[in-house]
């Protein structure tokens, strides 16, 4: 489930409904992460810019990338919405998705899996009290058969279209972006869209898919680099550690480790969320690291997923370790120099233990 990879959100608020949405989205991702990686070394080792290249072997990125990756996610989407009968008829009506569209259909996937799950759903609340002993199988098998290919037809004709435009207008934004030499800017929509957890649906659903068609040309593509830096995160862990809340420092060292060797970046999400402001230094950061990317050339064979720095030197091509290492290196200190500022070098908090023991002492005496 979704729960088990983003923290528990509470409340009910506009900000708590999407970061369930997001952490829904997450949950989609998250157990399939072995594919991504499978798919990244594939991809880093075997195409002809690779570090083994090989012709046969290179014929898995495609089929990978464009069936088996989007089967998963609305496999896993399903799953969480309706057990394995939502699993089944999800990872059957993304194919609906994949065969009618070129891009690969991440978001498409994250979308038709878990509706087609929901449908059954309910299809099989009704059927449940109406099914005479001895033909639930029957039912059963039938009711997912027709929804899951209902579905695969829906998603042919129109979650993939609709989907495919929304890519399309995404991909010829961010070649504005990158024509008019203004690429580091889209750290402003993609760094606040990450720690409400959409982090997956921006990287995968939008950035992935454009940057698999620019890697295709040129052999690396600095789209990839975009959502998966692990510098804003590390550079905001490290602020956290020095000058934010002490009641918060301890859990800092564990969460710099698994952000930045695991590539888990929903770790520092709410560190995030606790201080909105500090959306700031991780805009900063992901600017910075995409403006070094720029100027140095730098880019990646393939996504960098999870986006630990194991996987980004797995994915980059030959002699690119320079940039790929400075983008990191400046995203992380321009991120911690900028969060810092923001909470005043600890400042503020030095003052809470003495006045966590004055309110104690008042307490026991009253």
């Amino acid at each position: 489930m979704a729960d088990t990879y983003t923290p528990p959100v509470t409340g009910t608020g506009v900000k708590a409904t999407i970061q369930r949405i997001g952490g829904h989205l997450a949950g989609m991702i998250m157990p399939n992460i072995g594919a991504f990686i499978a798919w990244g070394l594939i991809t880093a080792l075997f195409i002809p810019t690779g570090w083994l290249p090989n012709e046969d072997l290179a014929k898995l990125v495609g089929p990978i990338i464009g069936t088996l990756l989007p089967v998963l996610i609305a496999y896993t989407g399903g799953r969480m919405v309706h057990g394995q009968r939502g699993a089944v008829v999800g990872a059957v009506a993304v194919m609906g998705v994949v065969v009618g569209t070129e891009s690969p259909m991440f978001l498409g996937a994250m979308i038709i899996g878990p509706l087609t799950a929901l449908i059954l759903k309910y299809v099989d609340k009704f059927t449940e009290e109406r099914t005479k002993a001895g033909f639930e199988m029957l039912v059963d098998n039938f009711t997912a058969g027709i929804v899951g290919g209902a579905m695969a037809v829906v998603g042919f004709y129109g979650i993939g279209p609709i989907v495919q435009a929304v890519t399309t207008a995404a991909g010829n934004a961010v070649e504005w972006l990158i024509t008019n030499n203004l690429l580091p800017i889209a750290s402003v929509l993609i760094e606040p869209a990450k720690v409400l957890f959409l982090n997956n649906a921006i990287n995968h659903g939008v950035l992935s898919p454009l940057g698999v068609a620019e890697a295709a040309e040129t052999g690396k593509s600095i789209l990839f680099m975009l959502e998966s830096n692990p510098g804003p995160g590390l550079g905001l862990l490290l602020a956290f550690l020095l000058f934010g809340p002490r009641a918060m420092r301890p859990s800092t060292p564990a969460a710099m480790i698994i952000h930045f060797f695991g590539g888990i970046h929903e770790i520092y999400f709410p560190y995030v969320l606790m201080k909105p402001r500090l959306i700031l230094a991780v805009i900063a950061g992901g600017a910075a690291g995409v403006f070094t990317f720029m100027v140095t050339g730098a880019g990646l064979v393939a996504t960098p997923s999870p986006g630990s720095i194991f996987a980004y030197l797995a994915v980059t091509p030959k002699g690119g370790w320079l940039g790929s290492s400075l983008g990191i290196l400046v995203a992380t200190g321009v991120t911690f120099v900028v969060a810092a500022v923001l909470m005043g070098f600890g400042r503020g908090e030095k003052a809470e233990p003495a006045e966590a023991e004055t309110a104690e002492t008042t307490q026991k005496e009253s």
